[in-house]
């Protein structure tokens, strides 16, 4: 008998394609202080630790530059304003998310990005399907710590042997296994299947419908 009753997604690169709006809000920041822009390429390598890591990591000598936090608070105000201009779910996953929610299982997302947007971008695409979405604030650590999923499970009403985490990334893999719960790697988010591989992912959809199959077939 399946004894998963909850799915915990990531929700950048895992449900959500969003490195454009982060680029473009990126880059109007550094821009704004003369700071040399960054690819899409470079964003999406550059992903995943949060939106601070992110600016860290395209800001010259990231935290320790004097304009840093400057820097860091024109990306946050562009980017709540922005962040759905050109983001939106991979496809398949809507139907994924209805599939999942109508055989009973509980679902949440648990992302590094601020709790603003995570909340704005859960209620506006997955709305009647997602039932907790937890983003980044004070008090909590990020992933791969299990803050934020310990808390999903607590809203949720679940305990870690019934759940299962999706994501996209070597953080995702290390927060499961922070967790204490198996981890579905997707072949379509932000890192290839060699570099979550060579972060110890050994479970991956190559679809979104493949996850029904996991859970409901290894599970």
């Amino acid at each position: 008998m399946n004894k998963v009753k909850a799915v915990i997604f990531d929700l950048d690169g895992t449900l959500l394609y969003t490195l454009k709006d982060l680029m473009i809000s990126t880059n109007y920041a550094l821009d704004k202080h003369g700071m040399e822009t960054c690819t899409l390429e470079q964003i999406q390598y550059r992903v995943g630790n949060g939106v601070r890591e992110l600016m860290k990591r395209c800001v010259p000598d990231g935290d320790a530059n004097p304009a840093f936090e400057e820097v860091f608070e024109d990306f946050k105000r562009h980017y709540q304003i922005h962040c759905n201009d050109n983001s939106g779910p991979y496809e398949g996953i809507p139907e994924l998310l209805k599939c999942l929610k109508d055989k009973g299982y509980k679902l949440a997302i648990v992302s590094n990005k601020f709790m603003d947007a995570t909340k704005e971008l859960a209620e506006l695409y997955f709305k009647g399907t997602i039932d907790v979405a937890i983003g980044e604030k004070k008090g909590i650590r990020k992933k791969p710590a299990p803050d934020t999923v310990i808390e999903a499970m607590r809203i949720l009403g679940v305990t870690k042997e019934e759940c299962i985490y999706v994501g996209d990334s070597d953080v995702d893999i290390n927060t499961a296994k922070n967790s204490g719960m198996p981890c579905i790697s997707v072949a379509w988010g932000f890192r290839t299947r060699k570099e979550q591989e060579e972060a110890g992912g050994n479970i991956f959809a190559d679809r979104p419908m493949d996850i029904v199959d996991i859970i409901e077939g290894r599970f």
